[in-house]
């Protein structure tokens, strides 16, 4: 059975005070914000945490519109404190375990370190749900954690961000970049690739014609 313990007020907290150590992340971040269009006028952010990704999308695209989702209420209360008195973001509580609500069309499509928490099947079914959602010529970037292709490197990125298999996140559920990549493309996105990787996290995206 998936487990999943972002629920927990705990859990959030704790990723939070890591989350600006986690090895190459700005490197990823940056890579992903190359991809947003520069005539983004509405963003989507899945799995928005505090909202750090957005914050960037949002800096480099002030005038644009967004929506962060995210089901934690620890996640919840870091972001709407992130954006009070921005009234261009609009902050929704919402489980990604569920298809996305109804919220309008989008030129963009984030995502960071969250869909990996979601079923293998649920994680199709949400990019087709995130394809629909796209305006034509938009653009869906996730910036994710995928699984290694073999148990030995698995074990090296542990390693790497000081982590053991004893105390890795229980609700990781990984998949191998290249069957997301190719769901991707059936789904219909084009320019499919992963843009930047190191070791387990990559940089999926691909546009919507």
């Amino acid at each position: 059975m998936a487990v999943n313990l972002w629920s927990r007020t705990d859990h959030a907290l704790d990723y939070l005070e890591r989350a600006d150590s986690i090895a190459h992340r700005t490197e990823g971040e940056s890579t992903l914000l190359e991809f947003v269009p520069a005539t983004t006028r509405r963003i989507l952010d899945l799995g928005t945490g505090d909202g750090r990704l957005l914050a960037l999308a949002k800096r480099e695209h002030p005038d644009a519109e967004a929506v962060a989702i995210d089901f934690s209420p620890a996640m919840l209360d870091a972001a709407r404190k992130r954006f009070a008195g921005d009234s261009s973001v609009v902050v929704v509580a919402h489980n990604l375990d569920d298809p996305l609500p109804e919220v309008g069309k989008f030129d963009a499509v984030v995502s960071c370190f969250a869909i990996h928490h979601l079923v293998h099947e649920r994680k199709h079914t949400l990019y087709s749900e995130i394809y629909k959602l796209l305006n034509n010529g938009g653009v869906f970037c996730n910036l994710e954690h995928v699984a290694s292709p073999t148990r030995a490197l698995h074990e090296e990125f542990l390693r790497a961000i000081s982590k053991t298999p004893e105390t890795e996140d229980p609700s990781n559920q990984l998949l191998d970049m290249d069957i997301q990549l190719g769901w991707l493309r059936e789904i219909g996105f084009i320019d499919v690739d992963c843009h930047w990787k190191w070791r387990e996290l990559a940089l999926l995206a691909g546009k919507r014609v």
